[in-house]
């Protein structure tokens, strides 16, 4: 069974790594972190969006010991610099595009949903190239044209902090993810340009209040790339039922995160964490938008995921448990790629 997944912070581990040439970790037979050729081939990984996501300029703190508590409220980080951003977000897409080009074709940056198609069918891994958080964007968006001329063809407006744009929702447990203000009147601009230019605007990390702002402005369907459903964990970062109604009603989709800390009902950040977990988010999404709107967004390289998945080469694993639950082939297949192709597809052209 293929894999198409929502959303992987590769990039950001690579640009990380400190080392020369950090594309090459790609290719590397020594593992690193959660995502790399070999272990994309062994787990049936047939491509998603590697986000380009600009870290904090100065380390915050652990968040894995603070999400470990019954409750918590992390503080995000200041706003980012605009020209240290630029630097981070050119860098980790160089990364990107030196993959594709040191790859012999095994790996494509996907410009249309043909192309996108083809790429599947062809046996290769579809990358498509994400920002999350437009902190690198100017306010007259010259930057995203130039960006989108480089491949991007996918953008969310915000990771939880703050920018110009719009204000992102904030890692709390337990918490609704109304908080915070609406889009800016540039995060308007912003969501209209992009409908024009036909790039996707993923909600994943925006508030609510942010997220209806989307829904009356957005002539596409409406997607999130890596969130799970609020009724079964109480986390900010995941969508209410009325949210859900609202992604259904627009023909949108929802990718289930691996992040343990958006499964649980304890809202722990603990890799002791079943696949149960990951497919109970999948079958109540299914209940609620319908086995054609929702996918997998694994949040490989950027959270702590269960210790029973481990990386991209134990997907199988999910695909078995997916199966295991009732789901049947045709339903399991639409979860796993055709889904996320479909609404690609129909955003991007």
């Amino acid at each position: 069974m293929l894999i198409f997944d929502g959303h992987n912070d590769c990039l950001l581990r690579l640009y990380k790594s400190g080392v020369a040439e950090p594309e090459k970790l790609f290719f590397s037979p020594v593992p690193h972190g959660h995502l790399d050729l070999a272990r994309a081939r062994m787990g049936g990984f047939a491509g998603g969006f590697f986000a380009i996501y600009v870290p904090a300029q100065q380390n915050g703190g652990a968040a894995d010991a603070r999400m470990t508590s019954s409750t918590y409220h992390l503080p995000l980080p200041a706003p980012l610099d605009r020209a240290y951003a630029c630097e981070a977000t050119l860098a980790m897409a160089g990364i990107l595009l030196r993959i594709a080009e040191q790859s012999a074709g095994e790996v494509v940056i996907i410009r249309s949903g043909a192309q996108l198609a083809q790429t599947i069918a062809a046996g290769k891994i579809a990358a498509i190239f994400h920002i999350e958080g437009a902190e690198a964007i100017d306010p007259d968006l010259m930057m995203l044209d130039v960006l989108y001329e480089a491949g991007l063809r996918s953008i969310g407006p915000v990771w939880s902090r703050n920018n110009i744009f719009a204000h992102g929702v904030p890692f709390r447990y337990p918490s609704s993810p109304d908080i915070g203000e609406s889009l800016t009147e540039l995060g308007k601009n912003l969501i209209r340009h992009c409908n024009r230019k036909r790039i996707l605007i993923d909600l994943s990390h925006l508030n609510e209040k942010g997220f209806w702002d989307v829904a009356a402005l957005s002539t596409a369907p409406l997607v999130a790339s890596h969130s799970n459903a609020h009724a079964l964990s109480a986390q900010s970062r995941n969508l209410t039922d009325r949210q859900l109604d609202a992604i259904r009603e627009s023909g949108g989709l929802v990718g289930v995160n691996y992040a343990t800390a958006f499964l649980r009902e304890d809202g722990q950040r603990t890799p002791d964490t079943p696949l149960s977990d990951i497919v109970r988010h999948v079958a109540y999404l299914v209940e609620r938008l319908g086995e054609d709107k929702v996918g997998l967004g694994s949040d490989f390289d950027g959270a702590v995921i269960p210790d029973a998945l481990g990386d991209v080469a134990g997907l199988p694993k999910l695909v078995e448990a997916l199966r295991a639950h009732g789901f049947g082939e045709a339903t399991v297949e639409k979860i796993c790629w055709r889904n996320w192709v479909d609404v690609i597809t129909r955003t991007i052209g």
